[in-house]
């Protein structure tokens, strides 16, 4: 992520858009303290990160029970 001060920022605004227009973040400080991000405002899907997600989730699911109900049991049983 791009750092950059405010008094900077002003005057390279479009610039900084342009940048974000492609994906990047930047960071605007004020004498050194964080004080705002811009951000993309149609954030880019990162299809690797996604599937991390995705895979973590499933991990963190595995072996988790509701007394002698497991996560399967429900949901099959929703779909009846």
């Amino acid at each position: 992520m791009r750092e950059i001060g405010a008094f900077e920022a002003k005057n390279k605004l479009s610039e900084l858009l342009d940048l974000t227009e492609h994906g990047e973040e930047i960071l605007i400080t004020r004498h050194g303290k964080q004080v705002a991000k811009l951000v993309p405002a149609h954030r880019l899907i990162d299809q690797e990160d996604s599937r991390r997600a995705v895979a973590e989730i499933r991990e963190m699911r595995k072996g988790i029970r509701l007394w002698d109900l497991n996560i399967r049991d429900l949901i099959d049983e929703g779909r009846n």
